[in-house]
């Protein structure tokens, strides 16, 4: 065999160094595979990284995952919701009948037209005349107020109300009056209106 033939046969049989052109062997095709899945396993992370990042965040800014104040026993009062300049809470009829027992925040029937009451109702103003009629409202902002309608609709609006006069205490029965009667409870008839 002459030298020249020698020469080329071990050419093309030597390993060729990574990243050289030409065909690339079982190796080469190994390596840049899993380097690809690597990168989608890195992805993968980040974004279930980002993604956990992201609830927990909104969790703690919706008013930590739903739910409000604590009563004395450590037990949620009601469920935070969230509004535009602040939040209100709203309270099962079992909540209210209890903070009834022990008076100290203004309980507000926002119904019209008016159908009726809770008993212990301090004031009776519709809720499309909140704003007009602020002045009946307590001084303090920060008092607390319990608002309720027939089914907690309009009560709805009337704490986005309150909220825009600048309270920041309210709690909204859920459900309204139609859930205290649900509850058992029963409604007063006053000559308002």
């Amino acid at each position: 065999m002459s030298s020249k033939r020698k020469s080329r046969q071990a050419t093309a049989n030597a390993p060729r160094a990574g990243g050289s052109t030409g065909r690339s062997g079982p190796a080469n095709r190994n390596s840049a595979g899993s380097g690809a899945t690597r990168r989608w396993v890195l992805f993968g992370s980040a974004l279930a990284v980002a993604l956990i990042a992201v609830v927990a965040g909104w969790a703690v800014l919706s008013g930590q995952a739903g739910t409000g104040s604590t009563g004395p026993t450590g037990e949620p009062q009601g469920t935070v919701i969230q509004a535009n300049g602040g939040h209100w809470t709203n309270i099962t009829p079992d909540t209210l009948a209890s903070m009834l027992a022990k008076k100290d925040f203004t309980l507000l029937n926002v119904k019209t037209p008016y159908i009726g009451e809770i008993a212990g109702t301090d004031l009776y103003v519709p809720y499309t005349d909140l704003a007009a009629r602020a002045t009946q409202l307590p001084a303090d902002k920060g008092a607390r107020i319990v608002v309720y309608c027939r089914s907690g609709n309009e009560s709805a609006i009337a704490s986005q109300t309150l909220i825009d006069l600048g309270y920041t205490n309210i709690d909204n029965l859920d459900g309204g009056m139609n859930a205290w009667t649900a509850s058992g409870r029963q409604l007063v008839q006053l000559n308002r209106g």
